[in-house]
């Protein structure tokens, strides 16, 4: 994970989400911003007292190289995607105030895939947040579809949001408690 002290300007606009309401914001080129967290691709910037997250896509506005994962359109639709894929790009996704992807943090409670001959795979993924008031749900579940979209033979993504059972704790593995110092 990367942080740094170091203040950064913006090199140029660009969208952002405010921490922890969810609401949509725009920086503006020349404002100053600190780096708190790069996982998953994404970035959590510290900016004038409150926490934002950019999309990877610009991580050029902070002097950061953009990572492109390839966008790959169906290829052999009868080679259907695996679990084990699908849990992977889910390890890819992260709260951005939290610095455990939502795997680890117990968050994901039910992954299935439904195979349809020549058309590919259908996802459906039943996931919670830590906080039924959390803002950034919405942008956590649309970060976990875009990511598992750009696998090989996904024709269909559904990310829900559910409260049953409400999260706690306990749901985390070991590593995310230990890591979270909770151990």
């Amino acid at each position: 994970m990367e942080t740094t002290s170091e203040l950064i300007t913006m090199s140029r606009d660009c969208d952002a989400i405010l921490i922890p309401s969810g609401d949509p914001i725009k920086l503006i080129e020349g404002t100053h911003v600190r780096i708190t967290q790069a996982l998953g691709g994404d970035y959590t910037l510290f900016v004038n007292g409150n926490l934002v997250k950019i999309s990877g896509n610009d991580a050029d506005a902070i002097g950061k190289e953009i990572k492109i994962e390839s966008e790959e359109v169906l290829r052999d639709t009868n080679n259907p995607v695996t679990e084990d894929e699908v849990w992977e790009k889910l390890r890819s996704v992260y709260d951005p105030e939290i610095p455990v992807n939502i795997v680890e943090l117990g968050l994901v409670y039910n992954l299935s895939l439904n195979h349809k001959e020549n058309k590919g795979s259908y996802v459906h993924v039943k996931m919670t947040l830590t906080a039924p008031g959390c803002g950034m749900g919405p942008v956590i579940a649309q970060d976990a579809e875009t990511k598992i979209r750009s696998l090989p033979n996904v024709y269909d993504v559904l990310v829900e949001i559910v409260w049953d059972p409400i999260w706690d704790r306990d749901m985390m593995t070991d590593e995310a408690k230990l890591q979270l110092g909770m151990m």
